[in-house]
């Protein structure tokens, strides 16, 4: 479990360091050879490796012969024990960019798929000794994720109709989830998962033609029904205008041709080459 220890400043054990290599050179002059070399031993053998300078949102991880004995996570300059052995824990938020990997959505679709991950250190105890590598760690385990999220849902409603959540349509969802997941599999590295989502999302080539055929395809008996729908409501309302209006009386047969040849004109997805009759209605 992580430890927080608040080291004593470096500037006083600074300034003994200085006073040590002053006297050390200067008995050294003297000839003093003997005493001068303790000095010069001490200050900068046993004192200086105790100096510690830590950057904003950087941490110092330390142990002693093998035993944990804290972490620093304050920026400044410290003296610690000289014995200490210390590693470097970045408390930096880290982007990781999961690369396009081909993966089965739940209806057996190859899917490519690939999302962004941002992440920091928090438990440095855990980021330090739990796993061996936690960069390497959290890339492995957030594509990990990202595979299994695939296969959670479906691409898109066109199989699947009755799915409530899709890859596809579904963002906050779909990235809430996976920052869950990615969390979860985290947590025994110490670490905190900031943002997750994806940013890549299409169908395996192989199927990719396919797919586009079969949504435009979709697309279009979509926009058919809508003029259909448009088209009869438009010959209901010019048949009872020319009925309120008296302007032509026409019998079943009549009304039969008019309705047959407005749906043609208004449904047709070509222009309409209308022809003349010279003749009357009956011809």
């Amino acid at each position: 479990m992580e430890k927080i220890v608040k080291p004593t400043s470096g500037w006083n054990m600074l300034l003994l360091v200085g006073i040590l290599t002053i006297a050390g050179i200067a008995l050294l002059i003297l000839k003093q050879f003997v005493p001068g070399a303790i000095l010069l031993v001490a200050a900068y053998g046993f004192i200086a490796p105790g100096f510690i300078a830590i950057e904003p949102n950087s941490a110092r991880v330390m142990t002693l012969f093998g035993a944990y004995h804290g972490t620093v996570n304050v920026s400044g300059f410290f003296f610690v024990n000289p014995f200490y052995t210390k590693k470097n824990v970045s408390l930096r938020a880290v982007t990781l960019d999961v690369p396009q990997i081909k993966v089965n959505d739940k209806q057996g679709n190859p899917i490519m798929i690939g999302a962004v991950v941002m992440y920091r250190v928090k438990d440095t105890f855990k980021a330090a000794f739990a796993v061996e590598n936690y960069p390497d760690f959290v890339k492995i385990q957030s594509e990990t994720a990202v595979r299994k999220l695939a296969g959670m849902y479906s691409y898109d409603n066109l199989e699947d109709e009755a799915a409530a959540i899709t890859l596809r349509s579904s963002f906050e969802e779909v990235n809430h989830q996976l920052a869950l997941e990615i969390a979860d599999r985290l947590q025994i590295a110490g670490i905190e998962i900031i943002e997750a989502r994806i940013n890549n999302l299409s169908y395996a080539t192989e199927i990719a033609q396919a797919m586009l055929q079969r949504q435009q395809a979709t697309a279009i008996v979509s926009a058919r029904s809508k003029i259909v729908e448009g088209a009869v409501g438009m010959v209901e309302m010019a048949l009872e205008m020319l009925s309120h209006k008296k302007i032509i009386e026409l019998d079943e047969d009549k009304k039969a041709a008019m309705v047959s040849n407005l749906l043609v004109v208004l449904c047709g997805d070509r222009n309409v080459s209308p022809v003349v009759n010279a003749g009357t209605l009956h011809n």
